[in-house]
């Protein structure tokens, strides 16, 4: 029997190829070129960025430092980033001492993006280094302090949340008058170890003697000082006192709460969160709304945003809180003129 050409499957002379037989070797030669082409396509597959967040903060042990990171990290799950998947997180504690040593390490780890809490960590930051997006949060005056050139263009590579609001003091000093009618003294509690502090400071003294007060300047520069400044404010005689704002009175709030009832003076807090810390009334903004809105100005550098062009932004909440669980422990009454001006009372 005559034997057919190797490759052909009908009666075809040898130098012509059916329709049928070309389409089916066309077909077999791209799914060869596809099964050799796939593993270059899949090694061209860029691999998911993994983004290093640099985080100088308050210390995780402390009082509320866990909560305030909490908030953060939950608003970047919102936005997509999880630690440990597409982001990973290098906590370093924001101790005075050790600032400019945890910067510089942060630094040299190459971070993508560097976030900090309060004025003495941002200037740290800055000076650790000039090229790193820093995203600050809780900074009193960052204009005053030289961090950036103006609120509405920071310039450089910083930008985030300021907390600087002209006449709070002064409210707030305010609205202790009209709690406690009775107070004729006050003690003014203030960290000189914060920049800012001798600003608000410069605006409490005022804002005492416009209402008739007599004002007792007090220090602590640590948790260690709380207890001799009450007992100090004790011996002065005052009737009651204004905590100024300062992250550290806000990172070991409960513990100057406790101080603060056990020496009986009632007192009137800088920040929103602190009456529920225990204190008898807040006037102020959240750090914990701060710290969740950081992670807004995270995301849109991480996008490709320079900070330069991401205006800093200011606090636009800010609410009265009153304890009543503290006053009635203090032996105190708010008159019901103050406590319907209240945005939250705690029972």
């Amino acid at each position: 029997m005559k034997r057919m050409p190797a490759g052909l499957l009908s009666h075809q002379p040898q130098g012509r190829q059916s329709p049928g037989l070309i389409a089916r070797r066309a077909f077999l030669g791209g799914m060869a070129g596809a099964l050799l082409a796939a593993p270059r396509a899949t090694s061209a597959q860029q691999v998911p960025k993994l983004w290093r967040i640099g985080f100088l903060g308050p210390p995780l042990a402390s009082d509320w430092g866990g909560h305030l990171v909490q908030a953060f990290q939950q608003r970047l799950r919102e936005r997509g980033y999880v630690d440990g998947q597409n982001i990973t997180i290098e906590f370093r504690s924001s101790d005075v001492a050790k600032l400019q040593d945890r910067a510089a390490e942060l630094v040299r780890l190459k971070v993508d993006v560097l976030v900090v809490s309060l004025t003495q960590p941002a200037l740290a930051a800055k000076e650790a280094t000039g090229t790193i997006p820093i995203v600050m949060v809780n900074v009193t005056d960052p204009v005053a302090s030289g961090l950036i050139a103006s609120l509405a263009r920071p310039g450089g590579n910083i930008t985030g949340l300021t907390t600087i609001v002209t006449e709070v003091v002064g409210k707030q000093m305010g609205l202790l008058k009209e709690a406690i009618p009775r107070a004729s003294r006050v003690g003014v509690l203030w960290n000189p170890l914060n920049p800012d502090g001798r600003t608000m400071l410069s605006e409490a003294e005022p804002a005492a003697k416009s209402l008739g007060l007599q004002a007792l300047v007090v220090e602590a520069r640590g948790p260690g000082d709380f207890d001799r400044a009450f007992s100090a404010m004790v011996k002065g005689r005052v009737h009651a006192a204004l905590v100024l704002a300062d992250g550290m009175f806000y990172v070991y709030g409960v513990k100057m709460a406790e101080i603060a009832a056990r020496h009986r003076v009632p007192g009137m807090f800088g920040i929103r969160d602190q009456a529920e810390f225990g204190g008898l009334m807040a006037y102020g903004w959240s750090p914990r709304e701060n710290y969740r809105r950081a992670a807004y100005f995270v995301d849109r550098i991480l996008k490709g945003a320079k900070p330069a062009d991401l205006p800093v932004e200011q606090p636009t909440k800010f609410e009265f809180v009153i304890n009543l669980k503290t006053a009635k422990a203090l032996g105190l009454t708010i008159p019901q003129s103050v406590l319907l001006r209240a945005d939250e009372i705690i029972q």
